[in-house]
């Protein structure tokens, strides 16, 4: 059993409050019986965010932050044929013009269904195989291009944009001006398409852009393959901190108590937590009887944990 957990822990002010008054006495007694295995020091400005180099690691994959094939892994997931091509994700997106920076909004928020995501992918799909490119569709959110340049394109998760500015994480080789050059003909294209008129109209954010990442070749997996819990996501990323603190309670009561059974009863197990910078990795401690028993009474203190994420 591996349980990853993205989102763990925030690195604004209001998040960091909001964690520093978590109560999750099972994750606190279930960490009294593991041991630390290994932490990933990182940034914030890594392209890749800790919960993705994380689960690359137990998949076993190589790659640069920035460089790991998550687009042919969800391609094989929806059914594409990925070979030995590079492979990139093309997400749908609306992008916020603020009065200082345009921001990436969360995708999920657009509620782009079956129809409506199949019309825009046609209105944009000859811009991108005009290029070279091969297009081809995956779901209202996943649309994916293969081509030789992708192989090594490094590209920011948009799990590090999403509420930023998209200046900041565009990148600036030959590679990325190209894919801004595309940015800029989607934005162009989509303005006046009417599927966006229909979604305006409706109340809905027009798609008027996209997100191009998890850039590569497929690399095969080890196994077994982590069980990621993104619950934590969606709040973290819209900064809703009772959202967030919520999502974590609930957490705490379903799958860290499953955690915390197994290893109670010493079955062999491993868990992740995740930040924005950092990530740490615990497994079942080998102890005496003395231990066993102190480790059962053992409350590990969050705060410093959390902060170190």
């Amino acid at each position: 059993m591996h349980l990853l957990i993205p989102f763990a822990a925030p690195l604004s002010e209001a998040g960091r409050a909001a964690a520093a008054a978590l109560v999750l006495p099972r994750l606190q007694a279930l960490l009294g019986r593991l041991t630390l295995q290994h932490r990933d020091e990182g940034h914030e400005l890594s392209l890749s965010p800790p919960h993705e180099r994380a689960l690359a690691a137990a998949l076993g994959w190589s790659g640069a932050a920035g460089c790991l094939p998550w687009a042919a892994r969800l391609a094989q997931a929806d059914g594409i044929a990925t070979d030995d091509l590079a492979w990139g994700l093309v997400t749908p997106a609306h992008w916020h013009l603020g009065t200082e920076q345009v921001s990436l909004g969360d995708p999920a928020q657009l509620l782009l269904d079956e129809a409506g995501s199949r019309e825009l992918f046609d209105a944009v799909r000859e811009l991108f195989t005009s290029e070279g490119f091969a297009m081809h569709y995956g779901a209202p959110l996943r649309w994916y291009l293969a081509h030789e340049s992708l192989a090594a394109l490094p590209c920011a998760s948009p799990d590090r944009v999403i509420g930023r500015n998209v200046d900041a994480w565009l990148g600036a080789d030959p590679l990325a001006r190209r894919v801004r050059r595309l940015q800029a003909e989607a934005q162009m294209l989509l303005y006046t398409h009417a599927a966006n008129d229909r979604r305006t109209a409706r109340g809905l954010l027009p798609v008027n852009s996209f997100w191009l990442s998890g850039c590569g070749v497929a690399q095969p997996e080890a196994q077994p393959v982590p069980r990621v819990d993104e619950r934590l996501r969606t709040h973290a990323l819209a900064e809703d901190w009772a959202a967030w603190t919520k999502a974590w309670e609930t957490l705490d009561e379903g799958p860290i108590a499953e955690a915390l059974t197994a290893a109670q009863a010493g079955t062999p197990l491993t868990l992740t937590l995740c930040g924005e910078c950092s990530a740490a990795t615990y497994t079942v401690a080998r102890r005496g009887l003395l231990q066993g028993l102190r480790a059962a009474f053992t409350r590990v203190p969050l705060r410093p944990l959390l902060e170190s994420l």
